[in-house]
């Protein structure tokens, strides 16, 4: 099902006053992006996007007030009224014209005013929506901050992953969600994990039972939400399989348009397997600094063979 949100949870959630329009509260928005009037304002509405909330900072009041007559700030107000948007918010700068205040309990669409200026409207409201709003999909594993590497690890009902973040968490790093891990993309490049409501801060241990991490190791040990930036997928050990030894193999996985490295972790008797993942993220943490262990190792190799076949 899509995801919408009330106006009024919207109000409630940013700090925003209603200024008019307050019948149109109970309105949904379904779209997390901004419209900021420009050509509209000159009778263009061709490209108008009616199911987007409408900004107006300085640079739109200015022009509306000095450089549109009367007769086209009304007939602007009236179409874009008519268009029926989900609500009108104005920056903390902007004095709102009477006219839209009048115009919106004509057509019941809000009139709402921010108290930060314009580019810090335009950013808090795009974040709050698009998170709430954008296309979700759940991951079954477990999410946890290590080192500011936001680290994924998935594999197979029962093959340790919660028993592995626990570990984790006892070292210092920070769980995101246990089980299940709710997924979005906020841009190409960035895709966030967090968890469901319910599962805010438990966790399943089996034979344990479900724990609250703040409880046992306090409110450092958790965060609301991560950036994922590597997946390890633990795998029980095949005997015979050939595991990558060296490190060049460059493996990803897909979120939505958004590529992230991957390796997979065989799970196997005697393994540590939350050091070997704290290890594996710690590489990989290099690896976006832009070290390279393992390519820094075969160039080291072959110069020595180099230097061999020479002598």
């Amino acid at each position: 099902m899509k995801e919408k949100i009330k106006i009024s949870q919207l109000v409630k959630d940013n700090n925003l006053v209603v200024l008019g329009g307050e019948k149109g509260l109970d309105r949904y928005i379904e779209k997390y992006e901004l419209s900021r009037p420009g050509f509209e304002m000159v009778g263009f509405f061709d490209f108008f996007e009616p199911s987007r909330l409408v900004l107006f900072g300085s640079k739109e009041s200015t022009f509306f007030k000095e450089r549109l007559s009367h007769d086209e700030q009304d007939t602007f107000v009236c179409n874009l009224f008519a268009k029926n948007p989900p609500a009108l918010v104005f920056s903390c700068h902007v004095d709102v014209p009477e006219i839209f205040i009048r115009k919106s309990d004509k057509f019941n669409v809000p009139v709402l005013k921010s108290n930060l200026v314009t580019t810090a409207t335009s950013s808090k409201l795009y974040g709050y929506l698009i998170e709430r709003l954008a296309e979700r999909i759940s991951v079954h594993g477990v999410l946890v901050d290590i080192h500011g590497l936001g680290t994924l690890i998935i594999g197979k009902s029962g093959i340790g992953k919660s028993e592995v973040a626990m570990e984790l968490i006892k070292r210092g790093h920070r769980l995101v969600s246990d089980d299940r891990v709710d997924i979005f993309e906020r841009e190409v490049g960035t895709v966030i994990g967090k968890a469901p409501k319910l599962l805010e801060k438990y966790m399943e241990i089996r034979g344990i039972g479900v724990v609250n991490v703040t409880s046992l190791f306090g409110v450092s040990a958790y965060r609301e939400s991560k950036k994922i930036r590597f997946v390890v997928e633990l795998e029980k050990w095949e005997a015979g399989k050939n595991y990558d030894r060296i490190g060049l193999e460059k493996n990803t996985t897909k979120f939505f348009n958004t590529e992230i490295p991957k390796i997979v972790l065989p799970v196997a008797p005697g393994r540590n397997i939350a050091s070997l993942v704290e290890s594996a993220a710690m590489n990989e943490r290099l690896k976006y600094m832009g070290y390279n262990s393992a390519e820094i190792f075969v160039e080291s190799l072959h110069q020595k063979i180099n230097e061999s076949e020479d002598n």
